[in-house]
């Protein structure tokens, strides 16, 4: 079932989020999490205390595995640090968990940032990349088997399911703070292997820009919801790149860090 109860999180949380609503969730991705140093007023549940949040096989470096509910420039939001994928052994719907709990407890809109391998020849190590639209090659959907809306029908529009309004926002933030933000489409691949040579020139061939093992999940499931998308990504690594890890990954979210948490901070102002 797509649908969540907010009834998962635990009490205090709720209290909370009876209080102050949050208008808008983050996903952070590989590499992010001290974006949420940015919040205040903070209460942090890990998610081994949300009921059904889904439990990898195994953990990954640089997702720390906590729900937080905060503000930001005045703008209540909530936070997941860390996401599970499904190539850790989930369902592409539990993949999609976060999308699904923001749209139980309110949330508006939502937010995803990712670490990516750049695809076109014209993206660099550091470059952020600011996702126009996406193509899922993993295979599967967070929607199969579900049956709709109430009195509707399962088949979701995904024309602009990155918001074309919240785009804008993000371009007029960024060149407020001499941010370069390059558009680009997202290949979403099941993984965890990083991709070959060839796989990266078919990548290329079909117009991806950047690949990754995200996201995609948790926009699909946004979408079907009723949340507006907004998406980050982060170009930490050439794909099928010479000497290509997962440290790599990571050093290259530590470095973007503050330059996106203040783009961050900057669009949740226009909000």
């Amino acid at each position: 079932m797509l649908e969540l109860t907010r009834d998962v999180l635990p009490e205090a949380v709720l209290a909370r989020i009876a209080a102050h609503p949050p208008r808008v969730a983050l996903v952070l991705g590989s590499g992010f999490g001290g974006l949420a140093d940015a919040l205040e007023e903070t209460i942090t549940v890990p998610y081994t205390d949300i009921a059904n949040f889904p439990r990898p096989a195994a953990g990954i470096a640089g997702h720390a595995g906590k729900f937080l509910v905060g503000q930001v420039a005045g703008v209540d939001v909530c936070v997941f640090s860390g996401r599970v994928h499904a190539y850790q052994g989930v369902s592409s719907l539990d993949a999609a968990y976060p999308a699904r709990l923001a749209a139980a407890i309110g949330c508006e809109t939502l937010v995803v940032t990712n670490a990516a391998g750049g695809v076109s020849e014209s993206l660099r190590v550091g470059d952020v990349v600011l996702i126009a639209d996406h193509l899922n090659l993993t295979g599967s959907s967070p929607l199969i088997g579900w049956a709709g809306p109430p009195g509707g029908v399962p088949f979701v529009p995904m024309r602009d399911a990155y918001d074309p309004k919240l785009r804008a926002i993000a371009r007029e933030a960024a060149a407020e703070q001499d941010l370069e933000l390059k558009d680009g489409v997202y290949g979403g691949l099941l993984g965890p292997a990083f991709e070959t040579p060839a796989e990266v020139r078919y990548l290329r061939s079909i117009g991806a820009d950047v690949v990754g093992m995200s996201t995609v999940p948790e926009v699909i499931a946004a979408r079907a919801l009723g949340l507006r998308v907004l998406g980050f990504s982060l170009v930490t690594n050439a794909a099928a790149g010479e000497g290509l890890s997962h440290v790599e990954v990571l050093e290259a979210g530590k470095h973007a860090q503050e330059a996106l948490a203040k783009l961050l901070v900057a669009i949740l102002h226009r909000l």
